[in-house]
């Protein structure tokens, strides 16, 4: 049998593809040219492959990096500037006024560093971004590494990004254009919310997301109140709306979706649109919850996203799924609702589907790309370990990540960033947060 010379060998004590759900043990993974070759056992490796690099992570388990789909990565820029408020308290007398204050190409790109490498530490290595001055995101992105969906926000109203929809969707032409061919970012587009988008404009934004054949993105039934003052001043629910004006299609992601009845979850589940649920913000803005397992009970693809860190506070994604399952049993009264195995499937494949990006990542498995992560299992507070996939999902996980890989590239290194300088990078938010807090004194 003839030897492959590879770029990397990882061999693991663990091995979680999530396709099969099941922990393997003793494997390595083969990688070349960033992309997966070979998972086998690490005893087979001899007599097939030779590797320029072959590590071995003795008490790690390695998986598919988590994959976050939905945030505003430069909101970490204002991370704890307004807390313990409702939704519209929160939005319109502080954040708005803030962003208005504060936002910038400059403040996107240092923002949307400052949440990579949060995500980065704690297992993230796929995100979506919807925010403003998405060209900086994407050129934060592209000298980070990590992989990524840019969506270019379309608002009714101007902001500091552009004077409104028409200059933002032109903009917006531009930078779908550029991302066509990139191989670790995506384009998306991103009419904020039924409240803050009109059918004119939503209809400009489908246009657009049919011509260049992207995603799109929406908040949608964040809250009770947001379907009530809907129906109220329209007589229509929002996501009805939406759906019989076909401004959204299977490929939309639809976040939050709080507010729903069993006739929503029927209609989400025939149109084929993905939800994203974000349990930590929505729990602390007390927007509601997801009934996550009612949707996927219907055959909707659920995936998860963080949501802004001046909403969650953190962007750890292993958190957030945790979140899942737990406020999925309190929503649906049922211990079994929203299994561990489920929120792992939400936080990778799912999350992979809802981007569109399921042949790339979301799994291990040979021809996709090497977008993986190790966790180092063996600290105290994970002993004893029955159940490594319950303990995934109910332990805290975030901090036990040592080593990232995006494509095959390491961004994560024993726990240091190997495409960020963590230094410089706190030196300049710190410069950051001193202006912010002069600059709101004076005013």
């Amino acid at each position: 049998m003839s030897v492959q010379f590879v770029d990397t060998i990882l061999h693991c004590k663990y091995l979680l593809a999530i396709k099969p759900m099941t922990i393997q043990n003793e494997c390595a993974i083969v990688i070349d040219e960033g992309q997966i070759v070979d998972l086998v056992a690490s005893h087979e490796i001899p007599f097939s492959y030779r590797a320029a690099d072959e590590l071995f992570f003795d008490n790690h388990l390695l998986m598919p990096g988590l994959i976050n789909t939905h945030g505003h990565a430069a909101m970490s820029l204002l991370r704890g500037f307004a807390d313990d408020l409702a939704l519209q308290t929160w939005l319109n007398d502080h954040i708005w006024p803030a962003e208005t204050k504060f936002v910038s190409a400059a403040f996107v790109e240092l923002g949307t560093e400052l949440a990579m490498a949060e995500m980065l530490m704690t297992g993230t290595t796929c995100f979506s971004d919807m925010y403003f001055f998405p060209d900086a995101a994407a050129e934060a992105v592209d000298r980070v590494g990590m992989r990524a969906q840019i969506a270019a926000t379309i608002f009714d109203f101007p902001c500091n990004w552009g004077s409104g929809p028409d200059d933002y969707l032109s903009k917006a032409r531009s930078m779908a254009e550029d991302l066509k061919q990139h191989e670790l970012i995506n384009f998306a587009i991103a009419p904020h919310a039924p409240y803050t988008v009109n059918d004119t404009n939503f209809a400009k934004a489908k246009a657009f997301a049919d011509e260049f054949d992207i995603p799109l993105q929406v908040h949608l039934h964040e809250t009770q109140q947001e379907v009530d003052d809907a129906v109220a001043s329209s007589g229509t629910r929002p996501l009805n709306r939406l759906i019989d004006n076909q401004f959204i299609d299977a490929k939309s992601q639809l976040v939050h979706m709080t507010a729903l009845t069993a006739a929503d979850i029927e209609a989400v589940a025939k149109l084929g649109a993905s939800v994203i649920t974000c349990p930590r913000s929505n729990l602390k803005l007390a927007s509601g919850m997801c009934p996550t397992q009612a949707l996927l009970d219907n055959g909707v693809n659920v995936a998860i996203g963080t949501d802004g860190a001046a909403s969650n506070n953190a962007l750890d994604m292993f958190s957030e799924l945790q979140y899942t399952a737990l406020t999925a049993k309190i929503k649906h009264g049922n211990p079994e609702a929203i299994s561990a195995t489920s929120a792992l499937e939400m936080a990778t494949i799912n999350g992979a589907k809802a981007l569109g990006v399921q042949d790339i990542c979301g799994t291990l498995e040979r021809g996709k790309s090497a977008d993986m992560i190790a966790i180092d299992m063996s600290g105290i507070d994970l002993q004893p370990c029955f159940n490594l996939i319950a303990e995934l999902v109910y332990s805290q996980i975030g901090h036990r990540v040592t080593d990232v890989w995006v494509a095959g590239r390491r961004l994560v290194q024993d726990q240091q960033l190997t495409t960020i300088d963590n230094k410089h990078l706190r030196s300049r938010v710190q410069a950051f947060t001193e202006q912010a807090l002069t600059k709101t004194a004076k005013d």
